[in-house]
């Protein structure tokens, strides 16, 4: 048993460290050794100790001075899509297999500020293309309930790293449901704020218009200090807003907005979510949705109306256009992306060609993946010359009709909504190996979220399956910038639950 599995909490674990029970530099040795002695090989890409430990120090050395903050001194993990200085950036692609980035991404460089300590990066789909950790040019990642099934992607490492008791807390990217999936199926709790709330300097991108960074913990109360470091204004991102609704977007945003909530929860006593209108769409259970899910979600609703809350049925009657419009507007960018992979500059370089232009086509053949590739291909399909009105055009006026929906959901008929996180547990590895587009089918819940910008979150509700053991998760998605308030709801439903609480027995 480590040092870091006898706490169940981020507060919990602060509070041994600034109470000097134990020091970061014991707990991080700790960490790293049960990190290299892990069954699954694939969780962690790049571990390096003395990076770790000089971390942990300089947590130590604050602890000591009594500047230390709620995060300080606790082991988290990054997945492989930021940048660091020191650990490798792969991408989990051998296009970037040896790449050490000379900065830190913003959200690297934020979580270390709050003090933090890294074990180091965590696998992934290759360049965050995929929804089953498969993709990864270094083997696939296992889920910790069930070794045989997926952990959920592209952030499968990170889910696997804290569903396994590795770090408590991690960094995930989601472009269409790639922490909440994830999260979902390894039973625990992952964010996706507003887009735009937290810096995208430093991710390695996939489609600009949809990336986001999240956290994911074991519960929704760890994700607060996590997804409050994390957010902020970043001159450096095009992308990144200045001002949420009105009020600068800067760390305290988040944590002010939760805390807020959580009061004015408690004031309402026995029924502290009355007035609460939780809008449930019928197009989220339909028949796609597989039984033990669909009563697991009904159930945790279920748990909200006993707190107060008023369930309303809702209609997003384009979200099966979701599925078709993402399928364009995430290749095309994605195209757009990779392009500078070129093996001029930086990455993979084909060790054999006869010109500028074989290098660059040897190159990609040999450093991009499957998967990779089949986005490319699209992605240029959809923006050539002849098509690009009939496929990127229509599918971005699709968009904007989904955004559409859901703004009109949440102005006029409730003001959170919930529905499942996917539609079945999670399937077994190599399942969809000669059928890619199945997975893309499991995202159906996911991504018109993403398509609008909204925050959206997934806490665990329950299990099923054939053992009745592999986790499900429930989605929660408020308007926008009202990521404080999602949090203080799902800790609401953690604290008269225990699902989020439940570990592998094996892990």
């Amino acid at each position: 048993m480590t040092q870091l599995s006898e706490f169940h909490s981020i507060q919990a674990l602060g509070d041994a460290l600034r109470e000097r029970r134990l020091s970061a530099t014991e707990l991080a040795r700790d960490a790293l050794q049960a990190a290299r002695q892990y069954r699954d090989p694939h969780v962690f890409l790049h571990i390096d100790d003395a990076l770790t430990l000089a971390q942990a120090q300089a947590a130590d050395a604050a602890l000591a001075s009594g500047q230390a903050g709620p995060l300080t001194g606790i082991p988290i993990a990054h997945k492989d899509l930021f940048v660091t200085q020191g650990w490798r950036t792969t991408a989990a692609s051998r296009m970037l297999a040896n790449y050490v980035s000379p900065f830190d991404a913003t959200v690297v460089s934020h979580l270390r500020a709050a003090g933090t300590v890294s074990l180091g990066k965590l696998s992934c789909d290759e360049f965050a293309m995929g929804s089953g950790n498969e993709n990864s040019a270094f083997g696939p990642v296992s889920n910790p309930w069930d070794a045989e099934r997926i952990p959920g992607g592209s952030s499968g490492g990170s889910a696997a790293a804290v569903a396994a008791g590795l770090v408590l807390g991690a960094t995930g990217t989601d472009t269409g449901g790639s922490v909440r999936q994830p999260a979902a199926y390894c039973g625990v709790s992952g964010i996706k704020p507003t887009y735009g709330t937290i810096s995208r300097y430093g991710i390695i991108a996939y489609a600009s218009s949809l990336d986001q960074a999240g956290p994911l913990a074991r519960s929704a109360q760890d994700l607060v200090p996590l997804l409050d470091a994390m957010s902020g204004f970043d001159p450096q991102d095009s992308t990144s807003l200045e001002s949420c609704d009105g009020r600068p977007n800067a760390a305290g945003r988040i944590q002010g907005d939760y805390a807020a909530a959580q009061g004015a929860f408690a004031a309402a006593g026995q029924q502290p979510l009355k007035g609460l209108r939780i809008g449930v769409p019928r197009e989220f259970f339909n028949e796609g949705l597989a039984p033990d899910v669909g009563a697991a979600v009904e159930a945790a609703i279920q748990a909200f109306v006993a707190l107060g809350a008023t369930r309303v049925d809702i209609s997003l009657p384009r979200t099966r256009l979701a599925i078709p419009a993402y399928y364009v507007i995430a290749p095309a960018e994605a195209s757009s992306n990779l392009s500078r992979y070129d093996g001029v500059r930086y990455g993979h370089r084909a060790e054999h060609y006869t010109d500028l232009a074989d290098m660059t086509s040897r190159s990609r053949a040999e450093g991009f993946g499957d998967e990779v590739r089949r986005r490319i291909l699209v992605g240029t399909y959809v923006l050539s010359h002849g098509y690009y009105d009939a496929y990127y055009l229509q599918a971005q006026r699709v968009r904007r009709m989904i955004v559409d929906d859901f703004q009109r959901a949440l102005a006029q008929d409730c003001d959170v909504i919930m529905g499942p996180v996917t539609p079945t547990v999670a399937r077994r590895i190599g399942d969809n190996r000669h059928d890619p587009i199945a997975d893309w089918l499991g995202d159906i819940y996911t991504l018109g979220v993403s398509l609008a910008g909204l925050p959206g979150m997934s806490i665990p509700c329950g299990f099923g399956g054939e053992s009745g053991r592999l986790p499900i998760g429930l989605q929660i998605v408020g308007r926008y910038f009202d990521e404080g308030r999602l949090l203080a709801l799902a800790d609401r439903y953690q604290q008269v639950t225990d699902w989020h609480q439940r570990t592998p027995e094996h892990a």
